[in-house]
């Protein structure tokens, strides 16, 4: 799904560009001033010819008024095509895997987490969160590897239910807690929007991140 927000979903009202309307009445000031002109041009008296001063004056009026023109319809063009890049960035998201620190979405297949462990650390912990945020799984874990493979069952070996899930890593030295970091995921693409200057990426745990946040992209399986 591709959302565009308020504030792109028109470029050109948003810009500050003058809509078709707008132009039209532009250009037809723009064609109603010429006409003028040329009109005071063949009907001066002779013997009073139109002060050249004043006649240049009405000249540079003619050519800020041309330039306005050409320069409202290039703005009107460059806004449509800035539209249609954003729509064309946001289209290349919708279906892809990102890999990114947030809650990701387990259905009864292991999922992959990359962190790693405080520099120092001595030991390191996984550890599994539900959407409350209550601790469902701990897991020890080696301190030198960046990679681990969540299963998704308790000691038991009862599956968790299928949903949203988040994890981190928390380093210790001894006892002594060290860091507990975020673990990122990879989590398929199912709306991306534009808004402020920013894609946010709306993925199928129901996590919002921006695409800054992302650190690595796939083609969805």
């Amino acid at each position: 799904m591709i959302t565009l927000s308020s504030s792109t979903a028109n470029p050109i009202a948003t810009s500050g560009v003058p809509s078709n309307a707008q132009r039209s009445a532009l250009t037809s000031d723009f064609e109603t001033f010429l006409r003028m002109l040329t009109v005071q041009a063949r009907n001066q008296d002779p013997l009073e010819p139109l002060d050249s001063s004043e006649y240049a004056s009405q000249l540079a009026q003619y050519s800020m008024v041309e330039q306005q023109v050409k320069a409202n319809e290039l703005l009107s063009g460059l806004a449509l095509t800035l539209g249609s890049v954003n729509l064309n960035q946001l289209a290349s998201w919708v279906g892809m895997d990102v890999q990114v620190a947030a809650p990701f979405q387990f259905e009864n297949q292991p999922v992959t987490l990359f962190s790693s462990a405080a520099p120092d650390a001595t030991r390191a912990e996984l550890i599994i969160r539900n959407t409350q945020g209550d601790v469902v799984d701990r897991i020890t874990v080696p301190v030198d590897e960046t990679e681990f493979e969540w299963h998704g069952v308790d000691s038991t070996g009862t599956a968790f239910l299928a949903g949203s899930y988040s994890a981190s890593l928390a380093s210790y030295k001894g006892d002594k807690l060290l860091a507990e970091t975020p673990t990122a995921a990879f989590g398929r693409v199912v709306e991306a929007q534009v808004g402020d200057g920013a894609v946010m990426l709306t993925l199928e745990s129901g996590a919002e991140v921006s695409a800054n946040e992302v650190t690595q992209i796939r083609t969805g399986a």
